[in-house]
């Protein structure tokens, strides 16, 4: 029987900490972070001296002889692997994502209803749950694409047709955007409120190719995974720590090209650099050194004075790196007039400026992968609004990440993941906020799930499998009992953390080649894995790039 609460205390606001009588006051940084204490946080510091070149993604401005003498001297060219960026959502504290966000299913799929007690437990009250008919029938969802049976496709993944996470990554979305991004599900039980969730993929997603060309990882924590939950101790390589990424002035701040640019314009600046190598490179081709390393040692001269002309061909306009791009000549991220963020939402809230700054890094190609960890999930507060209204933001930053990337034409990988997640017992929240939907009242594992979205510009990515029905088994990838929790014995996933990570890091392979190459590089890469002879049944699409962009 369904219970309305008929009075109710304020519900906290959106930046509002959690205090929870069943837990202990926070007493370390995770606590910190999942309660909702602690912003998200950070700073960027560039890479080698030879590595501060090129974003990959603009052309090269050099003089055509220069370009070849890099080349002839194996200068390194800062253009990154070329792999597809990938972008981490560490939601901290045991965020809700199966069921009321994004549908999740029995042996059958997304689609394969649970019990109706199985779906209250996921916060989804009687007349909610998918297969339901909406009031007004097809299309009468705030988001306007309602399949008209509660459920949603506009992403390929199928959403709940109310989640928060879908209406704010659809209010970022350009027309057409949606139409070339599917996803994936995966049922997986984690800890509750714990830092022994080895949950981050970023150690892996390095080892697989990632590479920017200032630096291979970021996040938005200082921790060895770069966000609120750990990294696999086996995968941990302590040359590329996650560098920490907070806001625009951290990441305009990353790059010192020097003096020069300041008393010439970019483009003298470059030719004056272009003289000077031409110089000593004449004044190299005179000296004899008499040492066994000579040509070495001219090579390494040759690309120090080459790699100046370059960072100030390539960083001497400071709108190069900042996120902040209200000034440019186009702006794309923040702008009242088409911005991915307006000057107000994006002044107004640090979660949003930590997202562009790293989504900026990544998409652009200056790191490979990155990690925003939001806190404030661990939102059991005994009603519906709180937490709705923290995962709408979080889907707003899910969105600007996927709109940013179609607006650069490129293609990307975006986990969401949390440690734990929660559980209703049925209570209606019918505030504003809390949309009729059931309130959270407890931290609750065995409800927890996983999710990844890819964009590839120009078509959506492709399931793997010859019939609809096949299809469905890749894109949740595990299932639910119809009680509303994980079979934890349904893939190798599902009950290991640590499984879930090389699953993931599995399906970002996946987008760079076909399945017997992948397979065989995936076992090369990561000897002792835990997937064996499933990696077939845990991959979820079709390669969208033939080894690199």
């Amino acid at each position: 029987m369904t219970i309305i609460r008929t009075k109710r205390q304020r519900p906290l606001g959106l930046n509002e900490p959690l205090l929870h009588a069943d837990h202990p006051r926070p007493i370390t940084r995770r606590d910190f972070i999942a309660q909702g204490f602690c912003a998200g946080l950070g700073s960027v510091v560039g890479g080698s001296v030879l590595s501060l070149f090129a974003n990959p993604r603009k052309a090269h401005a050099l003089s055509q002889d220069l370009i070849d003498a890099m080349a002839a001297a194996g200068c390194s060219s800062g253009l990154g692997a070329g792999k597809v960026p990938f972008i981490c959502f560490d939601l901290a504290g045991g965020v809700n994502i199966a069921g009321s966000n994004v549908l999740i299913g029995k042996q059958g799929g997304q689609l394969d209803v649970l019990t109706t007690a199985g779906y209250d437990k996921l916060g989804l009250p009687g007349d909610m749950i998918p297969g339901v008919a909406e009031p007004g029938g097809a299309g009468s969802s705030e988001t306007g694409t309602s399949n008209g049976d509660h459920t949603d496709t506009t992403l390929g993944l199928a959403f709940h047709s109310d989640s928060a996470f879908l209406r704010g990554i659809l209010e970022k979305l350009s027309p057409g955007v949606a139409d070339t991004i599917n996803g994936a599900v995966i049922p997986a039980r984690s800890e509750n409120d714990t830092g022994n969730n080895p949950h981050n993929p970023m150690y892996g997603i390095a080892r697989a190719g990632a590479e920017g060309s200032i630096l291979s990882l970021i996040g938005s924590r200082s921790s060895d995974s770069g966000g609120n939950s750990m990294a696999p101790a086996a995968l941990i390589d302590p040359t590329i720590r996650p560098t920490k990424v907070d806001r625009p002035s951290d990441v305009t701040g990353m790059v010192d090209i020097g003096d020069l640019v300041g008393l010439l314009n970019q483009s003298d600046a470059v030719a004056v650099m272009e003289s000077v190598y031409r110089l000593s490179n004449a004044k190299m081709g005179l000296v004899d050194t008499r040492l066994t390393n000579d040509a070495v040692i001219k090579d390494l001269i040759r690309c120090g004075y080459l790699s100046s002309a370059d960072l100030a061909e390539r960083f001497g306009d400071p709108n190069t790196l900042n996120p902040d791009d209200r000034n440019a000549p186009n702006p794309i991220i923040v702008s009242d007039n088409g911005g991915i963020f307006s000057e107000a939402e994006f002044d107004g809230d640090g979660e949003f400026r930590k997202t562009a700054s790293v989504m900026k890094m990544v998409i652009d190609g200056f790191a490979g992968a990155g990690t925003i960890t939001m806190g404030g999930y661990d939102y059991h507060t005994g009603d519906r609004a709180v937490g709705e209204v923290r995962d709408l933001r979080a889907g707003r930053c899910m969105g600007a990440c996927l709109e940013y990337a179609a607006r650069n034409g490129v293609p990307l990988m975006m986990y969401v993941m949390s440690d734990g997640s929660v559980s209703s017992n049925g209570r209606i929240d019918n505030s504003i906020d809390g949309r009729g939907k059931g309130e959270w009242t407890g931290d609750n594992q065995s409800t927890a799930s996983s999710f990844f979205l890819v964009y590839n510009p120009g078509t959506r990515p492709v399931l793997i499998g010859a019939t609809p029905d096949e299809q469905a088994m890749h894109q949740q990838i595990g299932y639910f009992r119809g009680d509303g929790s994980v079979e934890t014995a349904a893939t190798p996933a599902a009950n290991n953390v640590n499984l879930l990570v090389e699953t993931v890091i599995l399906n970002y392979m996946a987008l760079h080649g076909q399945q017997a190459q992948v397979e065989a590089e995936f076992a090369s890469l990561f000897p002792g894995n835990g997937l064996g002879s499933l990696m077939d049944s845990l991959t979820a699409f079709e390669p969208i790039v033939d080894g690199t962009i």
